[in-house]
Parts: C-alpha cells; structure tokens; sequence
C-alpha cells in the first residue's frame, strides 16, 4: 500500500519534499516568504508535480524553476557579496535571512526602504532585467537603513553592478 497521506515517509522521500516546499534555492531554506513570487513559484512545482515526468510540459517546468531558482541564488549572492564589502562578512547571512516572521523595523523606513530597493533595480544591474521587486529584499534594506548602511550599500552596487545601456 502506498498513499500521498502516509505519515511513516522515508527519509528519501522527506528530502524530497523538503526540496519541493524550499522556495528559494536550498533544501531546508526556512528563509523565503509567502510573497507573490514565492507563490508563483509554489504554483509552478505544483503543476509539473501534476504532470508525467516524461512529458514535455513536466521538462519545461522544471527548467523553469530550476532557472528561477538559480536567478534568485544569483541576485542573493550579490547582496551578500555587497555586504561583505560593507564590513558585514558575520552579519551577511542574517540581514539576508528573511522569514514569514520578519517585520520591518520602523514603520517610518517603509517609503524610504521602498525608494532604495526601486532606485537598486534602476540604476543598477544588482537585479536581473527581468526581475520583479521581491518583497525580501524590502526587509533587508529596511535593516541597512536601522544599520545607517543602505545608502553605502547603494554606491557600492553602483560601483560594482552598473547599469548597462
């Protein structure tokens, strides 16, 4: 007997669906959000779960959430390689670390937090051109403003991802 509701799962299996429910890029990442592209990611690996793994559809897929995956390790990598140019080599996984339980710091920082991470997107190459604002990245600039470093942080991106014509 084999039923999707058995709580006695293998071990294997349990990685395997540790890996399917990560939304960012590693398994057992507890640092993505419920945001719009967490979800819209979550919807793409629940439709090529759905479909037969021979399947062009299922193929398709999954090169494009591997492919949105891979994005998202890239854009993160940048931050932190930022951040580590700023003095925080110790700090650089936690200000990136954003869970479903971060809050923004000072409500007063939104508009200014939000103004910052719009101004990284088009003056610089930091984001992919495609890329839609992730919420994610609104904490952690929140946080450099209570750290009194996002605007450093924005001339160091200048600096070492301009922006292309």
């Amino acid at each position: 007997l084999c039923s999707n509701n058995n709580p006695y799962t293998s071990f294997g299996a349990t990685l395997a669906r540790d890996e399917e429910q990560n939304l960012w890029s590693t398994p057992h990442d507890v640092t993505h959000t419920e945001a719009d592209d967490d979800r819209v990611l979550y919807n793409m690996i629940v439709v090529r779960n759905q479909l037969d793994k021979d399947s062009e559809e299922w193929q398709k897929l999954n090169y494009d959430i591997y492919t949105l995956r891979q994005t998202r390790k890239e854009v993160r990598s940048r931050w932190k390689h930022i951040l580590e140019d700023l003095g925080f080599q110790k700090e650089a996984d936690s200000l990136l670390s954003v869970t479903k339980l971060s809050i923004i710091s000072d409500s007063q920082n939104m508009g200014k937090a939000r103004d910052i991470l719009l101004k990284l997107s088009e003056e610089t190459n930091i984001f992919p051109t495609s890329w839609e604002l992730s919420e994610r990245y609104l904490f952690v600039v929140d946080r450099l403003i209570a750290l009194d470093a996002a605007d450093e942080f924005f001339k160091m991106a200048s600096v070492v991802y301009p922006k292309r014509p």
